[in-house]
């Protein structure tokens, strides 16, 4: 439309209401172009101060406040540190190692070359690398002759994919020395993963009952690892949404002594006081 028409047409009422019309409607998404601009500048703005907070060395006083102070952080076999303290006890000549859970799955593993000075055999529920016999951890001991024990039987990120963790313990106790140890790392707090086969979360008190002195060990360390800063959704119910969590850790560990046999052992046998000790639920107030 040349600009002499339209000068023309502007002058007839209707079509002058009509052209005002598109103009106002112009103007109008202009102006809320400039607000969706507006918005998403503030947007990166508030990501950026976030990224900023979460990244700056002020943050730890604030994750701080997420930590719960009778939950004991662990310190002889923390998420960094359990590898080299069992390397250190195990890499011996005449030391038998099983690791239960040694397939690659995330990353090669090098634990075969640490004890390369003892004897270490992989079991898994898979076939694959790293692995030496492939069975049920539920059924363990049956995968060994009667005469066979180990000297340390230590596990990474499975007992959270037993469906039995209790069996696996007593398992577990069959199959080691006595003085040998065991060692577990699981998870806590941790996301949902490789499911179906993912049943339990555990807490350092959890790993203390399943491995206690009803069974043979003396605990040498349990606790957690890796603090997790925690809030829930808005898509929560109400009076939950974006309320803060503490007390969240992405490990739990546990480090144990067998101390000594014990014979017919029976879940179904064993007293409350046999696994917890004097501890006690926290009475009312």
């Amino acid at each position: 439309m040349n600009k002499i028409l339209k000068k023309i047409l502007k002058k007839t009422p209707i079509i002058k209401i009509i052209f005002e019309k598109i103009d106002d409607l112009r103007n109008e998404r202009n102006s809320q172009r400039n607000e969706i601009d507006n918005l998403r500048n503030r947007i990166d703005s508030l990501k950026n101060k976030i990224t900023n907070i979460l990244s700056s060395k002020d943050n730890t006083e604030h994750d701080e406040q997420y930590i719960t102070e009778d939950v004991p952080m662990s310190k002889i076999v923390s998420h960094q540190k359990w590898q080299k303290y069992l390397y250190e006890i195990g890499n011996k000549k005449g030391m038998r190692i099983l690791e239960i859970g040694s397939r690659e799955v995330t990353a090669q593993s090098v634990a075969r070359k640490e004890f390369s000075n003892a004897e270490y055999i992989g079991f898994d529920f898979y076939s694959g690398n790293n692995v030496d016999i492939v069975g049920d951890a539920h059924k363990l001991s049956s995968y060994f002759s009667k005469d066979e024990k180990f000297d340390i039987i230590f596990s990474s990120a499975c007992f959270e994919h037993f469906a039995m963790p209790w069996i696996v313990a007593e398992e577990i106790s069959k199959l080691l020395k006595i003085g040998g140890f065991v060692f577990v790392e699981t998870h806590f707090s941790y996301s949902s993963h490789e499911r179906p086969w993912h049943f339990f979360q555990f807490s350092d008190q959890a790993l203390r009952v399943l491995f206690s002195k009803a069974l043979g060990f003396e605990c040498i360390e349990a606790g957690m690892s890796n603090p997790i800063v925690g809030r829930f959704s808005s898509l929560a119910d109400d009076y939950l949404k974006n309320k803060a969590i503490t007390g969240l850790y992405c490990h739990s560990e546990y480090l144990g002594k067998k101390i000594y046999d014990v014979e017919n052992f029976s879940w179904e046998s064993i007293d409350l006081k046999d696994v917890v000790g004097e501890k006690k639920y926290p009475e009312p107030k």
